[in-house]
């Protein structure tokens, strides 16, 4: 069942609820809890929805604390850059970059002759992002505004994408990975972690928006998510459930049983 909310509807809302973590982290918190706006794990929580710790997520104690002060919003589901297995010279993509965590910990391992670019279609996002490559003096790091399923990158210029719980905020995950595919050179690599759906979510969970900010609503289920990366081009993709994320999924929207319908996952797809 797919959300009877448009995709502009859907792409307005969450662009909004981003700001709103951008502009309250700029102040010292997060946002608001779970289940109304992006869950996060860098604000206090109520009583009954724990926070989301990076090192559940597979950040190591040195990653958390390599990255600029402020970087680390607590909004992932994964760690895209522990399964990507980046090269010094690489060109690096981070589809929805947020406040630019991933592309810091991306940045070393690329080197200086190395690129990471990150895209996000939040202005207050990069201007965190950037503020914080200023900050901590990040010179292989670059950030653009725009829409992942509209990339604003020339074709066949990026070696691997990364991703950190965004794709399910697109409303049309196919054209996402089309776009993906285009910018990749050939032999290039996509390498993601996202939320996906294992079994089908309820309507209401589908139209709420909270919902879909909070990285559930939009959560799109494993065999369509594998038949959209055939469809676009990719080749073998693979989508590793991790099981034991639904522990912690289970606190981003407490008493509503999500945890039983999605879980974290890490996708790997090649182009040839």
């Amino acid at each position: 069942m797919t959300s009877t909310r448009s995709s502009d509807e859907i792409r307005n809302s969450v662009r909004s609820a981003y700001a709103a973590v951008a502009e309250a982290a700029a102040d010292g918190c997060c946002g608001p809890s779970a289940g109304s706006a992006p869950r996060t794990s860098c604000c206090p929580a109520p009583d009954d929805a724990a926070p989301t710790d990076g090192r559940l997520l597979g950040y190591g104690e040195d990653e958390l604390a390599a990255v600029p002060e402020g970087a680390n919003l607590g909004l992932g589901c994964g760690n895209p850059t522990a399964i990507a297995e980046l090269s010094e010279g690489e060109t690096v993509l981070d589809l929805g970059s947020g406040a630019g965590f991933d592309c810091f910990l991306a940045a070393p391992k690329v080197g200086a002759t190395g690129r990471v670019i990150g895209v996000d279609m939040t202005p207050q996002m990069l201007e965190k992002a950037r503020a914080n490559a200023k900050k901590a003096g990040i010179e292989n790091v670059e950030f653009r505004l725009g829409e992942i399923e509209h990339l604003p990158i020339a074709d066949n210029t990026v070696d691997v994408i990364i991703s950190n719980c965004v794709i399910n905020l697109a409303p049309d995950k196919n054209a996402v990975f089309r776009d993906a595919y285009r910018v990749l050179s050939p032999g290039g690599r996509l390498c993601i972690s996202d939320i996906v759906a294992t079994e089908e979510l309820p309507g209401d969970m589908r139209d709420d928006m909270g919902m879909i900010s909070s990285c559930i609503g939009g959560a799109e289920h494993v065999d369509k998510l594998v038949a959209g990366l055939k469809a676009a081009g990719f080749d073998a993709p693979d989508i590793d459930i991790n099981e034991k994320s639904r522990e912690f999924i289970a606190d981003w929207a407490p008493g509503r049983g999500i945890e039983a319908y999605i879980a974290s996952a890490t996708i790997r797809a090649v182009k040839s």
